[in-house]
């Protein structure tokens, strides 16, 4: 049986002169440029584009809900921290992304496994001292309540309440709110740079209402 094959256009396969060449380069030093820069625009066009990226790269080395964790924290310190993303130069990003976030899966898995090795209880304790009071606990509700109502704009309730507070995985949250998953994934991302702020800082920034 004959098999067709599609034949691009050289004009689409590379830059037909030095003017298309430089202009292809300019470009890439300008999303470069954005990039390093935090640019709101360009993280989620990265996030969108590249959630899939990391979680294939790390799917050999964590569980499910514990691979949604990490590709949280490879985008969220992407989001806050400009030497990450100056650590970056060019090329691949693909490549680059996976590989950070394979360190950080690899990382946490070694984390866990020593978690789980100091986690058995000293001789002599029962286990069943109560965790807290309920002074703590309506405490804390109201802390969860100011947040939701001075820090996250409308569209990113749902996502805090189901993500949150009920801990349903990504996929049962999305369908929930109708909405794309990573989007669900990209507005989590924010929210807990959110809330990192909103507990450490006194009082907390507004950042809230910068764009999703």
């Amino acid at each position: 049986m004959a098999v067709a094959f599609l034949m691009l256009p050289p004009s689409l396969l590379a830059p037909s002169s030095p003017h298309a060449a430089a202009a292809v380069a300019g470009e890439d030093a300008a999303w470069l440029d954005r990039f390093h820069a935090g640019d709101s625009h360009t993280m989620e066009e990265c996030y969108r584009r590249h959630f899939a990226t990391v979680e294939r790269a790390i799917r050999d080395i964590l569980s499910r809900d514990d691979g949604e964790t990490i590709i949280h924290e490879v985008f969220s310190r992407l989001i806050a921290t400009p030497e990450l993303r100056r650590s970056f130069r060019g090329g691949a990003f693909g490549a680059w992304i996976a590989t950070v976030g394979r360190n950080l899966a690899v990382d946490y898995r070694r984390r866990l496994g020593r978690e789980v090795s100091d986690d058995a209880a000293p001789e002599g304790t029962t286990g069943d001292a109560p965790s807290g009071t309920w002074e703590d606990a309506a405490e804390a509700r109201m802390l969860i309540e100011r947040f939701r109502r001075e820090q996250l704009r409308p569209e990113w309730q749902g996502v805090f309440e189901l993500r949150f507070l009920h801990q349903l995985p990504q996929r049962d949250a999305a369908s929930r709110l109708g909405i794309n998953r990573t989007t669900l994934a990209y507005r989590e991302v924010r929210i807990r740079r959110l809330l990192k702020r909103f507990l450490l800082e006194d009082p907390p920034k507004q950042e809230g209402k910068e764009k999703a």
